[in-house]
């Protein structure tokens, strides 16, 4: 338990542990409404508020949660009404994100490309413990909403017209979830990283989908998977010195392989112990006496 004796390594491991939590619980929201690719955006866009946060000396975390909450909800009005060129609109506001946070970072007097890369692909050294408070805060949110409305937003992720017709605020539970998975990205940009904070969002929901067959299931086995991946990957990344956002990406693949191999045997046990023995099927024929006269199927 040597990693456990430095304070650094102490504020990186309840870090990562909020991070395993509360990325799959809003990842299996986005999943479901096939938008897997939208924390990635939210991270580009993230990467301003850090930018603002270093040029202003603010604390950079909570700078992104504000630009990064903004940004989801520019979004998701352009999701309701930028149909025609909504995917141009979205593109640019991506690239600019990123550009404007790179900028900003070199404009400021703290800026470096050492502070830069720690927030693209995560650093375990550089967790402080106001950078954990925050976290802190910020995960019992995500874990609120994401727990605390799981019904109602499995509804709207699942068909949104059935959910409109049954009384549901679609617009509004929509807009949350897109502010919840901001606020996910910044949480774990200190662990994972900004430019792969999308795939801890993603890949343990993809991997508990192989074998689950639920939405309760589901998201407790990705939520299991997320947890155990991003505490490998940091205890790794203090053995090996190799970066941890890389690291837990690439156990959460590894993790995806393996269950994917996994199920297809599986899928064939609970094939054979659900269909029904062929010398018990029996057809009955009208009139027909029984025992010799059994039509066997």
């Amino acid at each position: 338990m040597e990693f456990l004796s430095p304070p650094f390594m102490q504020r990186a491991l309840i870090a990562a542990v909020l991070v395993g939590i509360t990325a799959p619980a809003i990842g299996i929201y986005l999943v479901q409404r096939r938008q897997a690719l939208m924390g990635d955006g939210i991270g580009h866009i993230a990467m301003t508020g850090v930018g603002l946060g270093f040029l202003m000396s603010a604390n950079p975390v909570w700078m992104a949660t504000l630009v990064a909450v903004a940004g989801s909800v520019v979004m998701e009005l352009i999701r309701w009404y930028g149909r025609t060129r909504g995917d141009i609109a979205l593109a640019m506001l991506f690239y600019g994100g990123m550009a404007g946070g790179v900028m900003l970072i070199n404009l400021s007097d703290t800026g470096s490309n050492a502070n830069l890369t720690s927030y693209l692909f995560g650093s375990l050294s550089t967790v402080s413990e106001e950078d954990v408070t925050t976290i802190v805060v910020l995960a019992a949110l995500v874990i609120l909403v994401t727990v605390g409305l799981r019904r109602q937003l499995f509804a709207v992720s699942q068909d949104e017209e059935f959910a409109r017709v049954t009384g549901l605020p679609v617009r509004v539970l929509n807009l949350l979830v897109a502010v919840t998975a901001a606020v996910t990205v910044t949480v774990a940009m200190r662990v994972v990283g900004l430019l792969l904070v999308s795939a801890l969002m993603v890949v343990p929901v993809a991997a508990a989908q192989q074998i689950a067959k639920s939405f309760k299931v589901t998201f407790v086995l990705s939520v299991v998977i997320g947890t155990a991946v991003t505490l490998a990957g940091t205890v790794t990344s203090y053995y090996q010195d190799v970066p941890p956002g890389a690291t837990i990406v690439l156990l959460a693949i590894a993790a995806f392989v393996a269950l994917t191999a996994l199920a297809a045997p599986l899928a064939r046990r609970r094939a054979r112990v659900q269909q029904p023995d062929p010398a018990e099927c029996t057809l009955e024929v009208p009139g027909a006496r029984p025992g010799a006269d059994d039509v066997r199927v």
